[in-house]
């Protein structure tokens, strides 16, 4: 079976905008508040966010700290300025070292990078509290499948409309959407420390890896799928452990089964109509 990830951008962008719009009209609300941070996925989110709502009703917001690339605050101004986006900075080097002061424990590189992901959630869910606002996730399936996002941090959202499409396919409706060249062609970093890049740290390019998972997706034996992705059998035997393994990431806390009826199991809120 041929692992093909071809995507039809024109449905994929329909299918999409009519989610973001339903979702918030749903809330009893009008507009989102989206991160931004130079790089294509949360380009896509907002560009589709004001097509969905409108310009007035998508707030983006950028949060550089020291780590951050300076490529990506050239590429968040050439974005804004060309969708016309309405767009919040502010620094947060200060608040991420008054917190990384305040530790139990001093964190590593990880875990620092942890924290500024956490500390952009508070500030966006501040503004979108303050604005009667939906914090837009920006996170593609790639990352969600395998766990890379910080928990509670760029994985604490109200709604994730890319997250049923791969990196590959986010890169296909970014082409789609006419965002720069420039912003889609460069290397994939969250910016939490210096010399980051997704690919480096996943050990894996994108495109491999989207075929590892699509594979897993369809079913198929981990044999089949690595011929298909051209690694060995080592490597896709370890996405697969890998998506496994971080399913906590994923859904709610598990609680242990005591009542009738238990939250997030078999007592679960009903699903937004529209």
């Amino acid at each position: 079976m041929k692992l093909d990830l071809t995507i039809d951008p024109k449905e994929a962008t329909v299918v999409i905008e009519d989610f973001i719009k339903t979702y918030v009209q749903n809330a009893h609300l009008k507009s989102v508040v989206v991160g931004l941070s130079g790089g294509v996925d949360s380009a896509v989110a907002s560009v589709l966010c004001k097509k969905a709502l409108g310009r007035d009703n998508v707030i983006c917001i950028f949060l550089p700290d020291n780590s951050t690339p300076n490529e990506d605050i050239r590429h968040k101004e050439v974005l804004v300025k060309k969708f016309d986006l309405v767009c919040e900075e502010k620094n947060i080097t200060h608040l991420v070292e008054e917190v990384r002061k305040s530790c139990i424990i001093e964190p590593d590189k990880v875990a620092l990078g942890n924290i500024k992901a956490r500390v952009r959630m508070i500030l966006l869910f501040e503004y979108a509290n303050m604005s009667k606002s939906l914090v837009c996730g920006t996170s593609n399936k790639s990352e969600m499948l395998i766990g890379y996002f910080t928990k509670y941090g760029d994985g604490g959202v109200d709604i994730q409309p890319l997250a049923d499409l791969y990196k590959t396919q986010v890169i296909q409706l970014a082409k789609y959407l006419d965002i720069p060249d420039e912003i889609i062609k460069k290397p994939p970093t969250a910016g939490l420390w210096k010399g980051q890049t997704d690919e480096k740290e996943i050990g894996l390019d994108y495109t491999t890896l989207d075929k590892i998972l699509y594979g897993l997706e369809l079913k198929m034996g981990v044999e089949e799928i690595a011929k298909e992705a051209g690694v060995s059998k080592d490597v896709a035997e370890k996405i697969k452990v890998r998506r496994m393994i971080s399913q906590h990431k994923r859904r709610m806390p598990l609680i242990p089964k005591i009542g009738v009826r238990t939250p997030g199991l078999d007592w679960r809120s009903p699903i937004q109509e529209g």
